[in-house]
């Protein structure tokens, strides 16, 4: 069967989801523990390959068994093994076409920024700037940036499998929660950097050290060349909330005329 599983994790301490040889990371922490439950060599997928030191209260991702352990049964059996960091909120069997990264509907990530007086107890999940931004103008510069756009300007190095840098967003929110600003983004796909950049570019606006006119020429390929990108913000303060699905597959790092959906 295809089981998937809907993963929480505190990211501080490993070096991101994807693993990495002689690193500790939240997908190679995974597959050890299910392996030994299985006795299998299951790969496991993940619907976001997020950064070190990002959080994530609904990483989603689906592995192939034969193991004859209820589906419904493995959140409890893995919470016994896996460390204290990271566990299974829920596992459920899936059909042969759902893929947890290329069967995505709308990724949820949110960046939180305190804005008040430093709070060790929130220490680990946000970015401590503490002090007031312009909310209006960062409101103002998410909308902009909602759509499809070519994002480029707000990513990093690109990897040599990425083709395409067009994505688009369904949603670009930034309120004041308490002490608190939330950037919250809801997306088809993100690109390596992409959500840390965006933040960073919201805060450089509410902090006064960027043009909000600059948004629009960061989006234009033309134009984004003539400009310093945005700041990319730490991955502490950043966590992938939610992943939705929809029966369709879409590899969005490939050009647009190669798609196959």
């Amino acid at each position: 069967m295809k089981v998937k599983f809907v993963v929480a994790y505190d990211g501080t301490d490993f070096s991101g989801w994807a693993t990495q040889t002689g690193r500790r990371t939240v997908q190679g922490t995974l597959t050890e523990a299910v392996r030994h439950i299985s006795g299998e060599e299951n790969e496991i997928w993940g619907a976001s390959r997020t950064d070190g030191g990002a959080h994530a209260a609904g990483q989603v991702c689906h592995f192939d068994t034969d193991c004859r352990v209820p589906v419904d049964r493995w959140p409890r059996i893995l919470r016994a093994i896996l460390p204290y960091d990271v566990t299974v909120v829920s596992s459920r069997e899936v059909p042969d076409w759902f893929h947890s990264r290329f069967s995505v509907d709308f990724r949820h990530y949110r960046y939180r920024i305190q804005t008040g007086d430093y709070d060790p107890l929130r220490g680990r999940f946000i970015y401590p700037y503490g002090r007031p931004l312009q909310l209006d103008l960062m409101q103002r510069a998410a909308s902009e940036l909602a759509g499809r756009h070519d994002f480029r300007a707000f990513t990093e190095e690109l990897e040599p499998h990425v083709q395409n840098t067009v994505r688009e967003l369904y949603r670009f929110e930034v309120k004041q929660v308490r002490d608190e600003v939330w950037v919250d983004v809801y997306g088809t796909a993100f690109m390596r950097g992409m959500m840390r950049r965006m933040a960073g570019c919201l805060f450089e606006i509410g902090t006064g050290r960027r043009n909000i006119a600059e948004v629009s020429q960061l989006l234009d390929p033309q134009e984004r060349h003539h400009l310093q990108w945005p700041v990319v913000l730490p991955a502490k303060g950043l966590c992938l909330r939610e992943v939705r699905y929809a029966r369709k597959r879409t590899d969005h790092r490939i050009a647009k005329e190669n798609l196959d959906s």
